[in-house]
């Protein structure tokens, strides 16, 4: 249907800002709320909240499917500026929108809160902060330590000092810091995109104007846009012959959440390229590295627990594939009266993790000339073979895969997986029931409605001419 609709930039920005602003508008009261605003699932303004949620969600992808026709055409091709102005134009509805897609953002203002009263996050959960703040914690996530590295929780501090407990305020916050990290994102996928010869409108299109960027990034506030772009523009930094610098900037990625430590291979690589001798890259990005974790974690004061948090445990319902044969194995022998079955999940999970590895090494050998392709394929693979895994942990490999495709194809398949899961989670962030799964796919199926709708208006000859 889509491949049909007259496009121009215009109406992509139109679409996907009416995408983004009926998003918006069905969080408000079908969205992560604070507690004293949820709702119950089955209340007309949740329901109605949903369906239009889901309707907004599906004009964005519809957007961005369209706006891709228009980045792959020879001669409508919108320049790096004006899709850097679409991204502005999709984001405004959800600035102040509330918490869609997860309630992380809770666990950070907590997380902060305890920071900043020198409690120990690593060994205790939010529920021993107690108050308002705790409560809005996912009851899973209370007395949890905090999985994420000194620098995020150094920010996270010093966003609940400002805000002093107000949630109004941290929420703002914690969005604005995630908006900063997408604008990272997007100002280094050009730059990486050409030294990796691919389109740096291709780029921009794939890995900064996708849908899961805007749906968990921007509307999510997920620290992982603080995650990415500090990588890429660590990489961008060991581009630009200033090797320290870039291990330094891929250290403090790490320290927001440790996946990032992958890039420091690539620094390492980029450096053996430009000249450098192997010995002397290594031991550079490594002493860099070392010196930049010491120095980060002196400074937030939080200790070198963050260390131990990295086996924080998952949720037992998490659709990870190593979870989900795990489980599925455990009932197997459950049934067979096996006492084996409580050491099904950690076996998989061991092996999903011992396999990553493996895949991991052998793109590095096969895609060395490559390094940025290669380390956008070992976060794709860390985070599919991981023990846990949300839409947004996609993000790892997609940001990278997108600054350096070897070709459309590649493109193509990443972008149809970029459809599915921009539709995998409710905008509460929780499971979804019969009843929900319904209004969803209602809302869904409305935006489709909609889209056929216009195209067919647009079809039709105008008054007094023939078809």
């Amino acid at each position: 249907m889509l491949a049909n609709i007259p496009v121009d930039l215009r109406r992509c920005q139109v679409l996907g800002l009416v995408g983004t602003a009926f998003l918006a508008a069905g969080g408000e009261s079908a969205g992560a709320l604070p507690v004293r605003e949820l709702l119950t699932p089955a209340s007309p303004q949740a329901a109605l909240g949903l369906v239009g949620a889901y309707f907004g969600v599906v004009l964005l992808i519809a957007a961005w499917l369209l706006l891709g026709r228009l980045v792959r055409s020879p001669d409508q091709r919108p320049g790096t500026r004006e899709l850097m102005a679409v991204l502005v134009v999709w984001s405004i509805p959800l600035l102040l929108a509330p918490p869609l897609f997860s309630r992380d953002v809770y666990s950070y203002l907590a997380q902060g809160a305890m920071a900043d009263a020198h409690m120990d996050v690593y060994a205790h959960g939010p529920a021993l902060l107690g108050g308002p703040l705790a409560d809005e914690v996912a009851p899973m996530w209370r007395d949890t330590g905090a999985p994420y590295g000194p620098v995020f929780l150094g920010l996270a501090s010093a966003l609940a000092k400002m805000s002093r407990g107000e949630l109004p305020a941290g929420l703002l916050g914690l969005r604005l810091v995630a908006l900063l990290g997408v604008a990272l994102m997007a100002a280094v996928l050009p730059r990486l995109a050409r030294h990796s010869g691919a389109d740096p409108a291709a780029a921009l299109w794939l890995g900064a104007l996708n849908p899961l960027v805007l749906l968990h990034l921007v509307a999510g506030a997920h620290n992982d846009a603080v995650m990415l772009g500090l990588l890429g523009l660590g990489l961008v930094a060991a581009l630009g012959r200033w090797p320290v610098l870039g291990a330094v900037l891929v250290t403090l990625a790490a320290l927001v959440k440790a996946p990032a430590v992958l890039g420091l291979a690539a620094i390492v690589v980029l450096r053996v390229r430009a000249g450098d001798r192997p010995a002397k890259a290594v031991v550079t990005a490594v002493v860099s590295a070392a010196v930049t974790t010491v120095a980060a974690t002196a400074v937030v004061g939080t200790g070198y627990g963050w260390i131990g948090a990295l086996n924080t445990p998952v949720s037992s319902g998490n659709w990870a594939l190593t979870s989900l044969l795990g489980r599925a194995t455990a009932a197997l022998l459950e049934r067979l009266g096996s006492d084996l079955a409580p050491l099904a999940v950690p076996f998989w999970h061991a092996l999903g993790i011992v396999t990553a590895v493996a895949v991991i090494g052998h793109t590095w050998l096969r895609l060395r000339p490559r390094p940025v392709y290669a380390l956008g394929l070992s976060l794709a693979t860390l985070a599919a073979l991981g023990p846990a895994i949300r839409p947004w942990y996609a993000l790892w490999g997609l940001f990278l895969i997108a600054a350096a495709a070897p070709s459309a194809s590649v493109r193509h398949r990443v972008a149809a997986v970029t459809g599915v899961l921009a539709l995998a989670t409710l905008p509460s962030g929780g499971p979804a029931d019969t009843g929900q799964l319904v209004l969803a796919v209602s809302g869904g199926v409305l935006a489709l409605v909609v889209l056929v709708q216009a195209h067919q208006t647009a079809q039709a000859p105008a008054p007094g001419r023939t078809a």
